[in-house]
């Protein structure tokens, strides 16, 4: 399988690629549109296009898993490709924020096609009643959790109700 079978509009197609240089204008161009729609899209947190917005979903990136216990709220996500000083973590007026730069490791020229993730992100996550003072967050092997306890006040607050079975 060649790799211009990869690209889903150019199945069955012919088109002409040299290294480094194509020698069609208009597949430049169409490539290239492509390209800035995905940024575009991708700066309001909607994926424009793909499996995800066929069935009425739109995700951002990076992908999150937030999990909640009566002490704590916790924040993972996935960053493959980045180290820890390319990511910056801010908790502001209830809000989580994960932002960053995912650099591309290769020149544009150099690249015949391409479905990995370049440039800048952001995350936004609203969170409520945690205790500011404690937060704490890890990163490793492209993982970053993010520890928010919730206040004292918080873990009070929750009460368990008992499910009857009819």
């Amino acid at each position: 399988m060649a790799i211009r079978d990869l690209i889903p509009w150019n199945r069955g197609r012919d088109v002409s690629v040299h290294r480094g240089e194509e020698t069609n204008p208009f597949l430049a161009l169409h490539r290239e549109v492509n390209r800035l729609f995905d940024d575009v899209f991708r700066a309001f947190d909607v994926a424009p296009f793909g499996p995800d917005r066929m069935f009425g979903r739109s995700f951002g990136w990076p992908h999150v898993e937030i999990t909640e216990s009566d002490q704590e709220v916790k924040v993972t996500a996935e960053l493959p490709g980045l180290d820890e000083k390319d990511v910056a973590v801010e908790l502001h007026d209830g809000l989580l924020t994960i932002k960053g730069e995912k650099k591309s490791e290769v020149e544009d020229r150099e690249r015949l096609f391409s479905e990995r993730f370049y440039g800048r992100f952001e995350r936004r996550i609203p969170v409520d009643a945690v205790d500011e003072d404690r937060v704490s967050a890890t990163f490793k092997n492209g993982v970053l959790t993010v520890t928010l306890p919730k206040t004292a006040e918080a873990q009070r607050h929750v009460r368990r109700i008992a499910i009857n079975s009819r």
